[in-house]
């Protein structure tokens, strides 16, 4: 995951090789008569990594490049382009709005990153089919290529959750988060299995917090927490139009001890991941 955020577009050199190994790797697990989802379960990756990673719109992290060549019986030719695509993502440029850009940058290098989310799942946590409903769903309207750039650019901070060292990341979300049918139940049930694979990493820590939750000390709002590798811990809030970076210590270790009661009142993560695939499991 690149840590720095330019202003130019994105390389083009560097994603025509991504979408080129892409088709390499579609072609290769149609060669092997399996489905994303197969493959995904035997790499232990999702499938909207292995669907994200066949169209270009992400990049192979070296060990699934090494995992997949064995595995389809490439011969080293996924092996083979570990290199270029190493030197690839360090030219990439990913654009995120003006807004963003020093969040974006706090997050690639932070060691640890709470969400507490109310509304929508984290971005971090995010498909690619429900990040793209997202920002469909903005008024005023994006046109079609800012909505792409956007994606992509959400697509790529999710490198950090597969590469190493990766971030301890902890989320807890709101049931409702998990019931609304945003983009649909395509979309709400990919975003669920998605979830159900988060859920089994070991850097990543998810929970619910029931409906049936009366009170909690964070009824102001949704935040996150962020600790830099080496610096003191952050938070930040976006409402609507408006977003603020956090670095006043009392104002943090207040939100940090919502955070804390939160997760108390939580489902468990093991009885949050049983009503993650109860709900993937609805038709």
């Amino acid at each position: 995951m690149e840590s720095t955020v330019r202003d130019d577009g994105p390389d083009e050199a560097a994603s025509d090789l991504f979408r080129v190994v892409g088709r390499q790797l579609r072609l290769l697990r149609e060669r092997a008569d399996l489905t994303q989802r197969e493959l995904g379960e035997r790499l232990e990756y999702s499938e909207d990594l292995i669907r994200s990673l066949e169209r270009g719109r992400r990049t192979a992290q070296p060990e699934f490049l090494d995992a997949a060549d064995e595995l389809l019986g490439a011969g080293g030719l996924l092996r083979a382009a570990k290199e270029d695509v190493t030197r690839a993502k360090a030219r990439a440029r990913v654009k995120h709005p003006a807004w963003f850009r020093d969040y974006a940058r706090l997050e690639a290098d932070a060691v640890e990153v709470s969400f507490f989310s109310t509304l929508t799942y984290p971005g971090l946590l995010q498909t690619e089919e429900y990040a793209r409903t997202t920002f469909m769903s903005r008024q005023p309207l994006l046109d079609e290529a800012t909505i792409e750039q956007r994606v992509s650019a959400r697509m790529a901070r999710q490198e950090t959750l597969t590469g190493w060292p990766s971030p301890m990341v902890s989320a807890v979300i709101d049931e409702s988060v998990l019931r609304r049918s945003v983009g649909g139940r395509k979309v709400r049930t990919g975003q669920l299995e998605h979830m159900r694979h988060l859920a089994t990493l070991r850097s990543t820590t998810i929970q619910v917090l029931p409906m049936g939750c009366e009170d909690h000390p964070a009824l102001e709002g949704p935040f996150v927490l962020l600790t830099p590798k080496g610096g003191q811990q952050l938070a930040y809030l976006e409402v609507q139009s408006a977003n603020r970076l956090v670095t006043d210590t009392e104002e943090v270790r207040i939100l940090a001890a919502r955070y804390g009661s939160i997760r108390a009142q939580a489902l468990s993560p093991g009885e949050s991941l049983a009503l993650i695939e109860e709900l993937a499991g609805e038709r």
